[in-house]
């Protein structure tokens, strides 16, 4: 197996890794829900194999922590040099569209899928200059899946403070750490919120 594949896999896991909370939270929230989780840009890096893994990132989830969207522009240097974007959305996606980004209502650029899981599925696209170039400059970018009811599902994405955090340093690992717990405890939070709810009007019902 070569070196580039095993790093292509892990920073795949690595870009998918706070949305793994969000998906574990119970409920089926439609993907035009307001997300609830922290939100904004962050950047995180590390080393694999020898070489300096950063990745500059975006999370999107429904009140009830479900996965929308989850953005990851990851740079690898070192033993190998590559820079690609993972943009990972909810299961049950038609596959032959991928995922269209459109940056300022541009006439868009396609993200082949490169893998689908039970939870989510992982679109892909090398990552060049001129992307990085019109992320910086723009005001929001579009990502726009299908699902398996032939329907698009646009998200639409703010790139206010994108540039500050592309360029800057990486989030230090205790601020990573508590912005994993927020996540989490804000999961755990709408979860809660959502059963009670059910509760409640379940309750109602029989009252009726």
């Amino acid at each position: 197996m070569s070196f580039q594949f095993k790093a292509a896999m892990r920073t795949t896991i690595t870009a998918a890794s706070f949305a793994v909370a969000a998906i574990a939270a119970t409920g089926t929230a439609s993907a035009q829900q307001a997300p609830a989780t922290p939100q904004g840009w962050f950047k995180i890096c590390d080393k694999t194999d020898g070489s300096d893994v950063c990745s500059v990132r975006f999370i999107q989830t429904a009140n009830t922590g479900q996965l929308i969207t989850a953005v990851a522009l990851v740079t690898v240097s070192g033993k190998i040099n590559r820079k690609f974007m993972q943009v990972s959305v909810p299961p049950a996606r038609l596959i032959p569209p991928g995922v269209l980004m459109q940056i300022d209502g541009s006439k868009g650029t396609k993200l082949d899928y490169g893998v689908c899981m039970p939870d989510l599925c992982i679109a892909e696209l090398p990552l060049t200059d001129g992307i990085i170039a019109n992320l910086k400059k723009g005001s929001e970018v579009v990502f726009t899946s299908v699902n398996f009811q032939r329907m698009p599902n646009p998200i639409k994405i703010s790139l206010g403070g994108f540039t500050g955090v592309f360029d800057g340093p990486a989030m230090e690992q205790s601020k990573l750490a508590e912005r994993q717990k927020l996540l989490q405890e804000e999961m755990q939070k709408k979860a809660g919120e959502a059963r009670k709810k059910l509760e409640d009007a379940q309750n109602a019902a029989k009252q009726q």
